[in-house]
């Protein structure tokens, strides 16, 4: 990867990814109904249509905030509105208990894009389900944000983890790494860092970002 082009059309092929079995789930539940005549096939037809829609919202919502920029044009975002992209996500995932530990109302832009792409590659892991912890605070000038996910069984590719921590070559990012190599490069323009630890039935990863002055207090 040699620009910041090559990242935003990995980042579009991530986005593509994810999005292509939803819209393709609405696709094949519109054929179904036009040819359906049973009045319950109908009906499952039209939950199976609201289910699907309801998960691509919730995935556009996630990567409108994660990657773009929503949220405005200051410098803070409502921490309820990372919250909320993140449990509609946790709610299509099934069988994953969210919880919060964040006591402020807004964080730095750059503190909630890392916290959602975490929070997303913990969610990732629980494959069959499990609980995820979320917390975020300021302390000493700097924001910490851990996501911890802890199940029966943890699917990590430790790729993304080394990309966190900034040890993969930029040749080497793939459309699977990119939202780790987006915020790696986020933390690293700030003057923090990104961790990770991995262990049979847990996967932690933590980021400390230092604020500007003027989001101090």
């Amino acid at each position: 990867m040699n620009s910041q082009t090559d990242l935003a059309a990995l980042l579009c092929s991530r986005l593509c990814h994810d999005l292509l079995s939803p819209v393709g789930a609405l696709s094949n539940g519109l054929e179904l109904l036009a040819d359906e005549t049973d009045a319950e096939m109908r009906a499952q037809c039209v939950q199976l249509l609201e289910q699907s829609a309801k998960i691509s919202t919730d995935k556009l919502k996630f990567f409108r905030l994660a990657f773009g920029a929503a949220g405005g044009f200051g410098e803070s975002v409502p921490v309820e509105e990372a919250q909320e992209v993140v449990s509609a996500l946790a709610a299509d995932a099934k069988r994953v208990e969210l919880n919060w530990a964040i006591g402020d109302a807004t964080l730095p832009k750059p503190a909630v894009k890392v916290l959602l792409n975490l929070s997303q590659i913990a969610l990732d892991a629980l494959i069959r389900g499990g609980s995820l912890d979320i917390g975020a605070e300021r302390r000493d000038g700097n924001v910490e944000i851990v996501a911890r996910a802890t199940g029966d069984r943890i699917a990590f590719d430790e790729t993304i983890g080394k990309t966190l921590q900034g040890e993969t070559h930029s040749a080497e990012i793939t459309s699977r790494t990119a939202a780790a190599h987006m915020i790696a490069l986020l933390a690293e323009e700030m003057g923090g860092g990104l961790q990770y630890a991995l262990s049979d039935d847990a996967l932690v990863l933590g980021a400390v970002l230092p604020e500007a002055e003027g989001m101090i207090g």
